[in-house]
C-alpha cells in the first residue's frame, strides 16, 4: 500500500523539504550559495535515489507517493532478486551503472564523512548505498555467477505509469563463466568493497560480507574475462562498455584501499600499465574509469607516476577542456551536467593530495560546476530545489497523479509539471549553449538516472566538507 501522506505543504515541513520558487528569473540571478544550500540540496539528492527503490520498502520511507514494487523479480532457477534501484524513469535494473553510481557514493562517504554528519545525512547515505549492496550480494549467487539485469528495455518501454503498478513478468539476464562480463563484475567489486569501508566500524559483519563478495567478483572479473554486454546483449543498446581494464585496476585498487593486502596492489599496477591507463583522459563516467584510477592510485601510493597523471587530467579539464557560453564544463549532450559533476568529484578528491596539483584551483573549478547546476547560471537544475527548477523530469512515476487517478500514456504526453515532485534528481541538463528545453518527451535535457546524481552527491558532499573544516 503507498503512504497516505501525498505531497502537500504538511507533509514538506515534516520531510524537512524547502519550497520551491518556480517563478522565472533573470539569466544573472545567482542563488544564495552556503553550507547550509550543500547541505540541503545532498539532503534532496538522496531522497532522489530513495524514490528509486524497487522491491520491498521499509518503514521509513520518506517518498509518500512511491511503495513496494517488482515483489516477483527471480533469476532463472528463481533466486530472489528484488530490490536495488531503477535506472532512470523508466523500471529496468542495469547492475553496471547501478554499480558504478554506489562506488562514487560510497567514495564520497569514506572521504567526507565529516560533511554528511554536518548535514545530518550520514545515516540516510549508508542506506542508500546498502539498498544497492544488498542487492548486489542478491544477485551473486554463486562465485562465478552474477545477475547483472533484470527488466528488458524495450518491454519496459510500452508501460508508462507507477512502477507499483507494473503487471509485466521481467526477465533476468547474468554473466558466468562461459559468458563473462569483466567490467561489470569488477565495478561491483568495487562499489563493494568501497562499501565494506563504509559499514567497517558500525557493522563489522556486514562490511566482512561485502567484502568477501567484493574478492569472488574481482577475482571472477580477472579470470573470465570479456565485456558484459556481449554476454547481456540487452543492454548494449544502452550501457555498452568500451574495455574492462579500467574496472579491474579500478576493483583491484579499492580492494587493496579496503585489505591493505598489497597482492591487490600488485594487480591494480599491472592492470594499469598492461591496459595503458596512464594516457590522459577527457571525461570520467560509468564508462571510463580512469581518471578515478589514477586519483585512487595517487592517493594510495603517493608515487609520482599517479599523481603527474591525475595532474594532467584536472589541469586539463579546469583549463582546457570545452565550456559553454555560461562556464559549464562540457563533454557530451547526454548527461551533460553528470559529466560536469563527476569531474569536479574526481578533482576534489584530488585537492585533498595538495602533491598531486593546485588544491584551491580544483576546489574553485568544481566549486563553480556545482555552482552552475544549483542556480549560477540563471536557473537551478535540480529538481524541486532554488530559482526554476526543472518541473517535467523524464520520470514515469512522478508524472503520475496520486491515487486513485489512473496513469498512463496521457501523462507523458501533458504539457504540465509532474505531480510528484521528484526531490533532488539534476537532469540531463542544457546543451552547448546553455540552453534547456523543460519538457518531459525531450529526454536529452531532462532524463534522470542514478549516475547523473552520483559525482553530483559526492561533490555536494565534498564541497561541504571546506565549510565544515572552516567552522573550526
Amino acid at each position: 500500500m503507498f503512504n497516505v501522506c501525498w505531497i502537500h505543504f504538511s507533509c514538506l515541513l515534516s520531510l524537512g523539504v524547502p519550497l520551491v520558487t518556480q517563478s522565472s528569473a533573470a539569466p544573472n540571478v545567482k542563488p544564495l550559495e552556503s553550507d547550509r544550500d550543500y547541505a540541503k540540496v545532498l539532503e534532496l539528492s538522496l531522497m532522489f535515489y530513495e524514490a528509486q527503490r524497487s522491491g520491498q520498502l521499509p518503514r521509513d520511507n520518506r517518498i509518500p507517493w512511491r511503495g513496494n514494487s517488482a515483489l516477483d523479480d527471480r533469476g532463472l532457477n528463481g533466486e530472489d532478486l528484488t530490490g536495488g534501484y531503477y535506472d532512470a524513469g523508466d523500471f529496468v535494473k542495469f547492475g553496471f551503472t547501478m554499480a558504478s553510481t554506489t562506488t562514487l557514493l560510497a567514495w564520497g562517504a569514506v572521504s567526507w564523512p565529516e560533511a554528511y554528519e554536518a548535514a545530518g545525512q550520514l545515516d540516510e547515505v549508508r542506506k542508500s548505498i546498502k539498498w544497492a549492496t544488498d542487492y548486489f550480494i542478491k544477485c551473486h549467487v554463486s562465485e562465478v555467477v552474477f545477475y547483472g539485469q533484470v527488466g528488458d528495455f524495450s518491454l519496459d518501454h510500452t508501460f508508462w505509469g507507477r512502477p507499483e503498478e507494473l503487471n509485466t513478468t521481467r526477465p533476468a539476464f547474468k554473466i558466468d563463466a562461459d559468458h563473462p562480463g569483466s567490467d561489470l563484475a569488477g565495478e561491483t567489486s568495487a562499489a563493494l568493497a568501497a562499501t565494506s569501508i563504509v559499514f567497517k566500524t558500525i557493522d563489522p559483519s556486514y562490511s566482512a560480507e561485502c567484502l568477501r563478495h567484493a574478492r569472488e567478483l574481482y577475482k571472477f572479473a580477472n579470470t573470465y574475462r570479456g565485456l558484459y554486454h556481449e554476454s547481456i546483449r540487452n543492454a548494449a543498446q544502452f550501457y555498452e562498455s568500451t574495455d574492462y581494464g579500467d574496472e579491474l585496476a579500478w576493483a583491484s585498487s579499492w580492494l587493496f584501499k579496503a585489505t591493505n593486502d598489497r597482492r591487490y596492489l600488485e594487480d591494480a599496477e599491472h592492470h594499469y600499465h598492461h591496459f595503458h591507463l596512464k594516457e590522459r583522459p577527457n571525461e570520467f563516467f560509468y564508462n571510463k574509469k580512469v581518471a578515478g584510477v589514477q586519483v585512487l592510485l595517487a592517493q594510495l601510493t603517493g608515487q609520482s607516476e599517479y599523481q603527474n597523471a591525475a595532474r594532467a587530467f584536472c589541469d586539463f579539464s579546469s583549463r582546457h577542456q570545452k565550456r559553454t557560453p555560461k562556464g559549464l564544463l562540457y563533454i557530451d549532450k547526454f548527461g551533460t551536467l553528470c559529466h560536469a559533476a563527476n569531474v569536479a568529484f574526481i578533482c576534489l578528491e584530488a585537492a585533498d593530495s595538495p602533491e598531486i596539483g593546485d588544491s584551491g584551483e580544483y576546489r574553485e573549478f568544481a566549486r563553480q560546476q556545482i555552482h552552475y547546476m544549483l542556480g549560477g547560471g540563471g536557473r537551478s537544475y535540480v529538481v524541486g530545489w532554488g530559482i526554476n527548477p526543472p518541473q517535467q523530469p523524464h520520470h514515469a512515476a512522478s508524472s503520475c497523479p496520486s491515487l486513485p487517478t489512473q496513469c498512463g500514456w496521457s501523462e507523458f504526453d501533458r504539457d504540465a509539471p509532474n505531480p510528484q515532485v521528484l526531490y533532488g534528481a539534476l537532469v540531463s541538463g542544457p546543451d552547448e549553449a546553455d540552453k534547456f528545453r523543460d519538457r518531459r518527451e525531450d529526454y536529452v535535457y531532462t532524463e534522470v538516472t542514478l549516475d547523473y546524481n552520483a559525482g553530483f552527491t559526492s561533490a555536494l558532499a565534498g564541497l561541504l566538507q571546506l565549510h565544515v573544516k572552516k567552522s573550526k
